[in-house]
């Protein structure tokens, strides 16, 4: 059975810079041409993705669509993978990225085929969080064997919460690394034969205005009938978790109740995503390719 990743689900700023950019941009680079050269490279990277401009009607894993309002970009797969290596993110090759075109934060969308989730459990914070964290410590192994900064989860930024009339399961975490804060914002919406994790990343500052432009968003996104949550039958596939196993990343979570840890560590390490250092003028470039801002702004 293929194994979904950890909670992501969906993510960093896209106006984020590549590792060589970051040091090279950093107070202490040896010298100006040493900075210009790494904004180059990247800037250069940034360029070479194949971005979708909005608005645009996008087909979905899990029988879903996602109707890209203008003032906002898109990357599939494959492309999302490349701008994920490019900012320190790991991910699992299956994410999607969405943004507006000013980069201000970003999202990764992704669906997970693990069946029906019942939404009848009660949810503990507290408890959440501290499992939360206890996991987030051990993908940091991995990221560190990659030479990449830790990811700290300091606490919420907003605390579970489930909504039964749009079917989603929300919350936000604070990530510290020794660079930048950063507020991870979650959404799982639930399906007929899954679910579909989104993942945000805004700066603290940012995220309410970012989560409302975010909710806009998914206002434009749906499962196609047969697939909706309403639509469930009996005898269709049930999933092993709840509501509450869902914020500790479902089938990860499962797996750790029964002993596999050897598939949890690349879980953990892409469960977060982390804000790096920002390069100024990058979301110029992309408003002067993709549109002045986004609709309604």
């Amino acid at each position: 059975m293929r194994q979904p990743a950890l909670l992501k689900s969906v993510a960093c700023l896209l106006a984020g810079i590549a590792l060589v950019g970051a040091r090279a941009l950093a107070a202490d680079a040896p010298d100006a041409s040493a900075a210009d050269s790494g904004r180059e490279k990247f800037e250069q990277q940034l360029r070479a993705l194949n971005w979708v401009k909005g608005p645009a009607t996008v087909e979905l894993q899990g029988n879903s669509q996602l109707k890209l309002p203008e003032g906002y970009v898109y990357l599939d797969a494959k492309e999302t993978a490349k701008f994920e290596t490019l900012t320190e993110n790991l991910g699992d090759g299956r994410e999607v990225l969405v943004a507006p075109n000013d980069l201000r934060w970003s999202s990764f969308l992704e669906f997970d085929d693990g069946g029906y989730v019942k939404d009848d459990d009660k949810i503990d914070a507290p408890a959440l969080l501290k499992s939360l964290q206890e996991s987030n410590e051990q993908g940091n192994e991995e990221r560190q064997k990659r030479g990449w900064v830790a990811l700290h989860l300091t606490g919420w930024a907003s605390p579970p919460a489930y909504n039964k009339e749009t079917r989603r399961l929300e919350w936000a975490t604070v990530i510290q690394t020794d660079r930048s804060q950063s507020v991870n914002f979650f959404t799982k919406v639930l399906g007929r034969r899954g679910h579909t994790s989104i993942v945000m990343v805004a700066s603290p500052d940012e995220l309410s205005d970012a989560q409302k432009a975010l909710d806009g968003v998914l206002d434009g996104y749906e499962f196609k009938p047969g697939d909706r949550y309403t639509e469930w039958k009996p005898g269709d596939k049930v999933a092993e978790y709840g509501l509450a196993a869902l914020v500790l990343g479902g089938a990860a979570a499962v797996a750790t109740k029964k002993g596999l840890w050897a598939v949890l560590a690349g879980f953990f390490a892409a469960a977060w995503k982390a804000l790096v250092a920002v390069v100024v003028g990058i979301g110029a470039w992309l408003r002067k390719r993709f549109g002045q801002g986004t609709k309604g702004e």
